[in-house]
């Protein structure tokens, strides 16, 4: 008994300490930790965006992963990430960022409020729409293309990160 009192109290101390950390890095900071983020650093690095999003925020980001930039065709997003393409891709990851802070709690009250659905406003200007179905919680770009929010509330000292499956398009 004793020794699963002790596994389970390490456990959460464990547990909280990574939470702590994670409270006392930045936007950036928390996605340079995680090696499934190291294609949307590398473009926050080119776009000229680390400064920006370790400001004081908050900010929402719906942060795709290695696997959704993957997706993009590679030539495509080996021009995005040469200077000439900068405004270009400033617009697409800025699409990604929502000015306060939004937890899962917060989008799924608004989301109940809108009946399913609710179109955010970006740091772009544009407007990006979350929707609900029986599938989950998805972001529709633009063009109407969907993104799945894979997880949520993976907190910052400035904001909230949610990871999403596919690179949202202004």
């Amino acid at each position: 008994m004793k020794k699963l009192f002790l596994t389970i109290t390490t456990a959460v101390v464990l547990l909280f300490t990574v939470n702590m950390n994670a409270q006392n890095q930045d936007i950036v900071d928390v996605a340079a930790s995680n090696k499934s983020f190291s294609t949307l650093v590398t473009a926050v690095k080119a776009a000229g965006l680390v400064d920006a999003l370790k400001g004081e925020g908050p900010f929402t980001v719906f942060a795709p992963t290695n696997a959704a930039f993957a997706k993009i065709d590679k030539n495509t997003l080996g021009a995005l990430l040469k200077p000439e393409n900068k405004s270009k891709l400033t617009s697409i990851l800025t699409y990604h960022v929502i000015k306060g802070k939004l937890t899962a709690k917060d989008v799924v009250a608004a989301l109940k409020k809108g009946k399913g659905k609710v179109t955010l406003t970006t740091l772009s200007g544009e407007k990006i729409t979350v929707v609900q179905n029986d599938k989950g919680i998805w972001l529709q770009d633009a063009n109407g293309n969907y993104s799945m929010i894979s997880s949520t509330d993976v907190m910052a000292s400035n904001g909230v990160i949610h990871v999403i499956d596919s690179v949202v398009m202004p």
